[in-house]
C-alpha cells in the first residue's frame, strides 16, 4: 500500500509528541523509546533525528496539559506517537487474581455474544471497546472491595488495577469474543444435514481450527506486527480508550467526561432503534413517497435484511452504522476506495438484475441461498439439497439429473465473482506495492536456514527457551519499549501449530467430514499463504474482505462432489486466516500497551479456549430455538441464517457442482475465468503511477475497490450514507481542520460509540429477542411497521 504522506506536512518527532509526558530524563519506575536505541542527537536540548527534521507540530500545551497539535499527522509512526504515549512503567503487574476472575467471566460473555451476532441479519462484532468498559468497571470494584491487607490482599487484591491487568483482560475476552468458522459448519449440519458430530468432537473441531492460525501467524509476527507500518488502526480506539482510564485523571478528565457521556447516550438511545422504533434503522424519504414500487424498495430500500441497496436511506442505528468497524477510524485512503466501490456496486447491482443476466429477475434481488430452476419472478422456490444427495453425503449424478443444476441469485453471483477477482489481485498488489515489507516473513524457510535446521551441532536449545528472537533494527519506538520483557519464543507458536494440526486431523476423521488427509494438508498450506499477504493488507489499511471463495474453489476442484468435504476444506483453509487476523491485531493492541509477549500469548490461549467452548453451547441453542427462521430467505430483524445460509449454497456449489457450475461451459463459467483476470487488476494504475507519480495513482487500491462491488448483496444495507458522511467528517475534516481535537478526542468517541450499543444490545437480546429462547415482540404501530412490511414502508417482494 502506499504511503499517505504528504510532504507539506511536517513529521512530528514521535518522543516529543506527548513532551509534557516525556522528560529528557527517565522517570523513575518508567521507560521512554529513548532508553531503548531510538537513535537521538541531542541539539539545543531538545531530541531530534539523526537526519534533520521540522519542530514538533504542536504549538503549546493546553489546559489539560496537552500539547496543541496544529497539522496531523502524517505517517503512521506520527499518528500512534500522537495518540498514544511512549512511555512505560514495567514494574506493574498483570499475573493477578482479578485478570483470571474477569478474563475468565468476560470470555464467557465474549464468546456467547459472539455467536448471538453471528445469528443477525447483518454481520456485527463484538467491540474490544465493549468488553474494555465493562472490565475496567469491574476491575475497579474488585479492587474497591476486596481488602488490601492480610491474606486476601495478598492474593486477591495485592495493588490498585492498574493498565497491564486491564490490557490482558481485554486480550483474554477479546480473543474469545470472535465466532469461530467451525460455528457455521457445524450450524450447517444441524439445519440441512440429519448427521450431527456429538459435543466433544465438535469442541476440539473448533479449537484445533482456532490455535492452527494462531500458529501460523505467531511465526510471522516479525514481519506482520512490529513494524510502525504494520498500524492495524482499529486498535487506536481501544488504546486511546484504556490511556485514558489510567492516566493522571487530571490529564484525562476531559476525554473520559465526554466518553462516559457518549457511553450513556448510546445506551439510552439505542432502545429506540432495536427495540421502539425500529423505523430508524432506516428512514427512506423515497420509500415514503412511493410505496408501491420494487424498483424504490431494490435501490432504496435497506432497514431489513436482505431488502435492498439502501441508497440515500438515514440510519439512526449505530450497531449498523459501527458494526464493530467504526468510520471514525479507517484512514482516509481506504474510506475513499470504499465509497468508489459502494457506488460502483449500485450500479451493478441494479444492472445486472434488470438487465436479467442469470434469469435474474426470477430469483430475489439479494438473497444467499440456492434457487431451483422452476422459480420465477412470482415464486421462488429454493433448492432441495439433500435430494441430490445420497448415503454418504455425496453428489448422485442421477438425482442431479433429476433436480437440476441450481441458480444463485445473480447480486451474490457477481458478489462471489469481483470477491474472486479481488482475492487475486490482492496477491499481485502486495507483491507491487509491498513486496519489502512482506518478504522477511518466509525468510525462515530460506535454503539455508533448513540446512541450518538439519544440522544438529547448529542447534541451541538454550535460545530457544529464552525466545532471544527481537529485531534490533526496527525503530518503532512502542516496540523497542517491550525490549525489557522477555520475548515469547517461536517454538510456543509452532507447538501450538503442531497440536492444532494433529488434533484437527484427528477430528475429521473422527466426525466423518470426507475430507482427506491430503486435503486436509493443502488447506493448512493455503491459509499459511494468505495469512502473509491479507494480514499485512489488513495491517497497514484496516481493510478485510472475505477469501472464503477462492479457498472454496480449490476445495470443490479437489474433491468434487463432496460438499461437507468442501466445508471442512474451508474451515482449515480459510478460519486459520481469520483466526490469525485476530492474533496479529491483538499483538498489535499488546505492543501499543506495552504488555509483555508471554502475558499476551497466555492470555490468548486461554480466551479462545474458553470462547470456543461456549461458542459452541450458543450455537446448539439458538440453531434449535430459531430453526425456521434461520431458515427463512428474509428472517427477521433480530433473527437470520444469512450467514449460515450462504456458507451453506457455496458448499454445495463449490463442493458438489464445481464442474457443471463453474468450469468453462458452465452457468457461472466467469466466476472461476474473473479469478485469472484478478492478477491483471493492479497493474494498470501501478504502471500509470511509475509513468506519472503526481498524478496520485497509487492513492487507488483497485483489489479493495473490487471487493466493494460486491459488498451489499447482503444484510441491512440502510447504514451507507450515515457511515461514509461520519468518516469523512473525521478523516477528512477533523484530522485535516482540526487536528488537536482528533487526536485527543476522536478515537475515544468512537469506543464510547461502540461500548454504549453493545451493551445495550446484550441486554435487549436476551430480554427480549428470544436469546434466551422467548421473544417478546413491541407493539406494532407507525414506527414498529414490520409486521405490515419492511420497516422502512417500501415495498415487500410479494415472491418471498
Amino acid at each position: 500500500m502506499a504511503s499517505q504522506r504528504n510532504s507539506a506536512i511536517a513529521p512530528v518527532d514521535p518522543l516529543r509528541s506527548h513532551g509534557p509526558y516525556i522528560s529528557d530524563e527517565k522517570a523513575s519506575g518508567t521507560t521512554s523509546a529513548t532508553d531503548f536505541g531510538y537513535d537521538k542527537k541531542e541539539k539545543g536540548g531538545a531530541f531530534v533525528d539523526e537526519l534533520p527534521v521540522p519542530p514538533p507540530a504542536y504549538s503549546s500545551a493546553s489546559s489539560e496539559g496537552e500539547p496543541e497539535f496544529t497539522v496531523p499527522a502524517a505517517t503512521a509512526k506520527d499518528l500512534v506517537t500522537e495518540v498514544l504515549h511512549v512511555d512505560d512503567d514495567p514494574s506493574l503487574n498483570p499475573w493477578t487474581f482479578r485478570v483470571w476472575f474477569l478474563g475468565a467471566g468476560l470470555s464467557t460473555f465474549g464468546g456467547i455474544l459472539s455467536t448471538i451476532y453471528y445469528f443477525k441479519p447483518q454481520t456485527v462484532t463484538v467491540s474490544v471497546v465493549f468488553l474494555a468498559v465493562i472490565s475496567y468497571v469491574l476491575g475497579e470494584f474488585m479492587a474497591l472491595v476486596i481488602p488490601r491487607k492480610g491474606f486476601v490482599g495478598k492474593w486477591f487484591n495485592p495493588h490498585p488495577f492498574n493498565s497491564k491487568e486491564h490490557a490482558a483482560i481485554v486480550i483474554m475476552s477479546a480473543s474469545a469474543a470472535n465466532c469461530p468458522l467451525a460455528i457455521e459448519a457445524l450450524a450447517v449440519q444441524r439445519l440441512w444435514y440429519d448427521e450431527y458430530p456429538n459435543a466433544a468432537i465438535c469442541i476440539f473441531l473448533i479449537i484445533s481450527s482456532q490455535f492452527l492460525g494462531y500458529g501460523i501467524a505467531g511465526l510471522m509476527r516479525k514481519t506482520l506486527v512490529y513494524p510502525t507500518k504494520m498500524l492495524f488502526p482499529s486498535n487506536l480506539p481501544i488504546n486511546s480508550l484504556l490511556e485514558s482510564l489510567h492516566r493522571d485523571k487530571k490529564e484525562t478528565f476531559n476525554k473520559l467526561r465526554l466518553f462516559w457521556w457518549t457511553f450513556g447516550a448510546l445506551f439510552v438511545w439505542e432502545v429506540m432503534p432495536e427495540y421502539i422504533m425500529p423505523i430508524l434503522t432506516g428512514v427512506s424519504i423515497f420509500c415514503l413517497a412511493k410505496r408501491d414500487s420494487l424498483v424504490f424498495t431494490r435501490l432504496f430500500g435497506g432497514a431489513n435484511g436482505n431488502e435492498g441497496l439502501g441508497f440515500l436511506s438515514i440510519c439512526l442505528d449505530w450497531q449498523y452504522i459501527g458494526g464493530g468497524v467504526s468510520p471514525l477510524w479507517f484512514p482516509l485512503q481506504t474510506l475513499v476506495n470504499q465509497t468508489f466501490g459502494y457506488f460502483l456496486c449500485m450500479i451493478v447491482f441494479m444492472g445486472v438484475f434488470y438487465m436479467n443476466i442469470w434469469r435474474a429477475r426470477d430469483f430475489p434481488f439479494l438473497s444467499q441461498m440456492l434457487f431451483s430452476g422452476n422459480s420465477n419472478s412470482t415464486y421462488y422456490e429454493t433448492f432441495n439439497q439433500t435430494s441430490i444427495l445420497g448415503a454418504d453425503r455425496t453428489v448422485d449424478r442421477s438425482l442431479l439429473e433429476q433436480q437440476g443444476i441450481p441458480y444463485f441469485a445473480t447480486t451474490y453471483a457477481v458478489s462471489v465473482l469481483v470477491w474472486g477477482m479481488a482475492i487475486t489481485g490482492t496477491l499481485t498488489h502486495m507483491f507491487l506495492w509491498n513486496y519489502h515489507d512482506i518478504k522477511s516473513a518466509w525468510s525462515f524457510a530460506s535454503w539455508s536456514n533448513i540446512k541450518l535446521l538439519l544440522d544438529p551441532h547448529s542447534w541451541d536449545f538454550r535460545s530457544w527457551r529464552k525466545g532471544e528472537s527481537r529485531q534490533h533494527d526496527e525503530t518503532d519506538p512502542h516496540y523497542r519499549l517491550m525490549a525489557v520483557y522477555k520475548e515469547s519464543p517461536d517454538w510456543w507458536y509452532g507447538l501450538c501449530l503442531v497440536f492444532s494440526f494433529a488434533v484437527g486431523l484427528g477430528m475429521l476423521y473422527a466426525a466423518d467430514t470426507t475430507l482427506p488427509w491430503y486435503g486436509y494438508i493443502v488447506a493448512c498450506l493455503l491459509s499459511a499463504i494468505l495469512i502473509l499477504f491479507f494480514g499485512a493488507q489488513y495491517a497497514i489499511t484496516g481493510f478485510t474482505f472475505t477469501i472464503q471463495p477462492i479457498v472454496q474453489m480449490i476445495g470443490g476442484y479437489m474433491h468434487p462432489g463432496k460438499p461437507v468435504a468442501n466445508m471442512y476444506f474451508v474451515l482449515f483453509g480459510y478460519n486459520s486466516v481469520s483466526q490469525a487476523m485476530l492474533l496479529l491485531k491483538d499483538l498489535k493492541f499488546a505492543q501499543y500497551a506495552h504488555l509483555s509477549p508471554r502475558c499476551t500469548f497466555t492470555m490468548q490461549m486461554v480466551g479462545t479456549l474458553i470462547g470456543s467452548i461456549f461458542g459452541y453451547v450458543m450455537m446448539d441453542q439458538i440453531t434449535t430455538n430459531q430453526r425456521e427462521i434461520l431458515l427463512s430467505i428474509e428472517g427477521t430483524n433480530v433473527w437470520s441464517g444469512q450467514v449460515v445460509q450462504s456458507y451453506n449454497s457455496m458448499a454445495i456449489a463449490w463442493g458438489g457442482l464445481a464442474r457443471e457450475m463453474f468450469s468453462v461451459g458452465g452457468r457461472y463459467q466467469w466466476i472461476t475465468l474473473c479469478y485469472l483476470i484478478g492478477f491483471l487488476i493492479p497493474l494498470p494504475t501501478y504502471f500509470l503511477h511509475k509513468r506519472f507519480p503526481k498524478a496520485r495513482f497509487d492513492y487507488w487500491n483497485v483489489p479493495m475497490i473490487t471487493s466493494y462491488i460486491g459488498y451489499l448483496c447482503v444484510g441491512i444495507n440502510s447504514s451507507l450514507l450515515v457511515y461514509l458522511v461520519l468518516g469523512y467528517f473525521s478523516q477528512f475534516y477533523l484530522r485535516k481542520y482540526k487536528p488537536n481535537w482528533f487526536i485527543k478526542y476522536n478515537y475515544i468517541l468512537s469506543a464510547a460509540l461502540d461500548g454504549g450499543t453493545q451493551v445495550v444490545v446484550f441486554i435487549l437480546t436476551f430480554a427480549v429477542f428470544g436469546g434466551a429462547g422467548k421473544e417478546v415482540n413491541f407493539p406494532p404501530y407507525w414506527g414498529n411497521n414490520f409486521q405490515q412490511g419492511n420497516y422502512d414502508y417500501c415495498l415487500r417482494d410479494p415472491a418471498n
